[in-house]
C-alpha cells in the first residue's frame, strides 16, 4: 500500500512552495510552537486556500469555496450560532442524518467528537480557510456577539440616558467577562476594542471635541473615522479605560501611560494606553500590540534579494553598530525584532534596553527604561556590559551619552542594534555628529545604516493588471531598465480590504553599508549629500528607488510610494 503524502509534500509536488521555503517555515514552526501550515501562510509563501486544498487532498475530503456557497436556512438551524463561533466551524449540508461541517483543521478530532455528541448526528468534514469560515458565520448568522459598536452608539445617541452617574460602581476591575448583563459603557469599550482588532487596526484614537467624541482606527497606517459617541459619554469612557489600565481616575491634568491585557477571540493582546489633557478633555490613544506581528522572519520584511543577502550578512558580524532610521510607525521595531529572532540561539546572549518594552521575546533579556527612578539608557547599557552579552539592542539613541555608551559597547566586541530618527540613511551620520559624537568614532564603529518606510500593499483578492499613463510613468522617474518586465497592479476594492484596494503593509528600504570610501567621508565630516552620492555610486538603492521596484512587481502603487517617500535629485 502506497504511503499517503502529507500536505507539505503535495504543495512541493505542485510547485507551490520550494524545499528551502518549507525548511524555513519548519524552523519558524519549531521556534514558535505554531503549526507548519500557519507558518507557511504567515510567511506569505502560499495562500490559505492552497494549503487547505492540499490538506483536503491529503485527507481525502472536500475543499469548499464558502464565499460562493449558499447554505440553506434548514441546515443553519441544525447548528446553533454559539457552537459555530466557539469551534469556528460551519454547517454545509445534511443528508440521511449525516451533517457535513466545514473546518480549517482536519486533525482536530476532539472537536469533531464533541460536535457529534452535542448535535447527536454523524459528522463528515470539509475544509476551508479559517478566515473564510469566520466570514461565512458573520454572513449567515449575523454580526458577532449579537451586537456591534455601531448599534450601541446608535442606542446611546437615540436615548438621553446619562451613563456617567453610575460608572464608578459599574467599571469594576479588569478580567471580568463582558456579557449582556455588564454595564453599557463596559460593553461599549469592549466592542470598540474588539472591532478595532477585527479590522486589523494598530491604534485606537479617542479624541474629545466641543460637541462630540471622535473615534478613529489606524488601519494599515491610515486613520479611518468610526461613528462618534455622544459627548456626554466621555467621562464614563475615560473612567473605564483608566480602570482597565490601572491608572488614576481622578487625575485629569497630567499625562498618564498604562497597559491593558485583553482577549479578543483566541488572541491575547496588549494595549499600550497614552492619555493626554487637551482643551476639550482628555485624549486617549491605545496602541494594539499583537505578538503574531513580530513572529516574522527576515524574508517577510520585504527586502529585495541583494538587500536581504547584505542585511543577513551584516547582522552576523561579531561587533559594530547597525542603525535603523525612520519616523515613528515606520516598522523599525519589527525589523530589529526580526533580526534578533534570526540571531536568537542558545549560544548567544541578547539583552535589550527599551522605552517601553512593546513585545516580550522568548529567550531574550529585556530591560524597560524607567526615568523616574534613574534607570535610563546610559545606566542600563553600562550595567549590560557586566552581563557579558553578545548582542545589545538600544531602543533609541536619544542623546550624546546614550550614543557614546552604544559606541563603546561596539568597540569592546559587541554587536549593537539601535534606532535613530532621521529621514534617510546617510543623514544618520550627520545626526550622530550633531549630537556631539566624534567623527572618528562614527567611522570606526558604525557598520551599516538602514532607513525604512511602510507602504500599503495591494489587496491580493481584488488585484488586477493596470496600465498607468505615460505622463505618470515619466513624472515618477522609472528607470528604463525597470520598465522592461514591469507588472503594474491596483486593487479594485472588495469586502476583504474594505473597498480600499489595499490590505497589509510592507517595508521599503535604503541600506547603506559603511564602505572604506564612506568611512573616509565620515572621518572628514563631509556633507550628507556627498555621502549619499558616494553610497549610491557603490550600489545603494534609495527608499524611492526601492518603492518604484515594488511598484513594477505589482506589490504596491505609485501613489503609495509617493505618500511616504519623495524623489530626490539622486534618484
Amino acid at each position: 500500500m502506497a504511503k499517503r503524502r502529507n500536505f507539505a509534500q503535495i504543495l512541493l509536488k505542485n510547485g507551490l512552495v520550494s524545499q528551502e521555503q518549507l525548511e524555513e517555515a519548519q524552523n519558524l514552526a519549531n521556534k514558535t510552537g505554531d503549526k507548519l501550515a500557519n507558518c507557511l501562510i504567515r510567511m506569505d509563501y502560499v495562500t490559505a486556500a492552497n494549503v487547505m486544498k492540499a490538506m483536503a487532498e491529503e485527507h481525502g475530503v472536500r475543499y469548499v469555496k464558502l464565499s460562493t456557497t449558499e447554505i440553506p436556512p434548514t441546515v443553519l438551524e441544525l447548528m446553533p450560532e454559539t457552537l459555530a463561533r466557539e469551534y469556528v466551524v460551519m454547517p454545509l449540508d445534511e443528508r440521511d442524518g449525516e451533517l457535513t461541517i466545514v473546518t480549517s483543521d482536519p486533525e482536530d478530532f476532539a472537536t469533531i467528537d464533541k460536535l457529534t455528541f452535542m448535535l447527536n448526528r454523524r459528522i463528515e468534514i470539509a475544509l476551508a480557510p479559517r478566515d473564510t469560515i469566520l466570514e461565512a458565520i458573520n454572513r449567515c448568522y449575523g454580526q458577532a456577539i449579537g451586537e456591534s459598536a455601531d448599534a450601541m452608539l446608535q442606542e446611546f445617541t437615540d436615548t438621553a440616558i446619562d451613563f456617567t452617574e453610575t460608572v464608578e460602581e459599574s467599571v469594576i476591575p479588569g478580567d471580568e467577562v463582558v456579557d449582556e448583563s455588564s454595564a453599557p459603557i463596559v460593553r461599549l469599550t469592549q466592542l470598540i476594542i474588539t472591532e478595532a482588532v477585527q479590522l486589523r487596526a494598530s491604534d485606537i484614537h479617542i479624541e474629545p471635541f466641543e460637541d462630540r467624541i471622535r473615534v478613529r482606527y489606524r488601519i494599515d497606517g491610515v486613520l479611518v473615522e468610526r461613528d462618534s459617541p455622544p459627548r456626554r459619554l466621555l467621562g464614563a469612557l475615560l473612567s473605564r479605560i483608566k480602570i482597565l489600565s490601572k491608572l488614576d481616575i481622578a487625575e485629569r491634568r497630567r499625562t498618564q501611560d498604562g497597559r491593558i491585557k485583553v482577549t479578543v477571540g483566541e488572541k491575547e493582546l496588549d494595549l499600550r494606553v497614552s492619555i493626554i489633557p487637551t482643551n476639550h478633555g482628555q485624549s486617549v490613544v491605545m496602541r494594539i500590540l499583537d505578538k503574531d506581528n513580530i513572529k516574522i522572519g527576515l524574508r517577510q520584511l520585504g527586502f529585495a534579494e541583494d538587500d536581504f543577502n547584505l542585511f543577513n550578512t551584516l547582522i552576523r558580524r561579531p561587533n559594530g553598530i547597525i542603525l535603523v532610521t525612520g519616523p515613528t510607525g515606520s516598522g523599525k521595531t519589527t525589523s530589529l525584532y526580526a533580526a534578533l529572532n534570526a540571531l536568537n540561539t542558545p549560544d548567544r546572549k541578547i539583552i535589550t534596553a527599551e522605552d517601553p518594552v512593546e513585545y516580550y521575546l522568548a529567550g531574550i533579556n529585556q530591560v524597560e527604561i524607567k526615568h523616574q527612578i534613574g534607570l535610563d539608557f546610559a545606566s542600563v547599557i553600562r550595567s549590560m556590559l557586566r552581563q557579558a552579552p553578545n548582542i545589545i539592542l538600544v531602543g533609541e539613541m536619544r542623546d550624546l551619552e546614550t550614543a557614546q555608551m552604544g559606541i563603546q559597547a561596539s568597540l569592546t566586541g559587541h554587536l549593537v542594534f539601535s534606532t535613530l530618527h532621521t529621514n534617510d540613511a546617510p543623514s544618520a551620520v550627520t545626526r550622530l555628529a550633531d549630537m556631539g559624537v566624534p567623527s572618528y568614532l562614527i567611522a570606526s564603529s558604525v557598520i551599516a545604516i538602514m532607513a525604512q518606510r511602510l507602504v500599503r500593499t495591494i489587496c491580493k483578492k481584488c488585484r488586477a493588471p493596470f496600465s498607468p499613463g505615460q505622463s505618470v510613468i515619466e513624472s515618477a522617474g522609472f528607470p528604463p531598465a525597470m520598465l522592461e518586465d514591469a507588472k503594474f497592479m491596483r486593487g479594485r476594492g472588495c469586502s476583504a480590504c474594505g473597498m480600499k484596494g489595499y490590505r497589509g503593509r510592507m517595508g521599503i528600504y535604503e541600506l547603506m553599508k559603511m564602505s572604506s570610501k564612506i568611512r573616509e567621508l565620515t572621518f572628514a565630516e563631509a556633507p550628507t549629500a556627498q555621502i549619499r552620492q558616494a553610497a549610491i555610486s557603490e550600489g545603494m538603492k534609495t527608499l524611492y528607488y526601492d518603492g518604484l521596484y515594488k511598484v513594477t512587481k505589482g506589490i504596491t502603487t505609485i501613489e503609495e510610494v509617493m505618500r511616504v517617500a519623495k524623489m530626490s535629485e539622486d534618484d
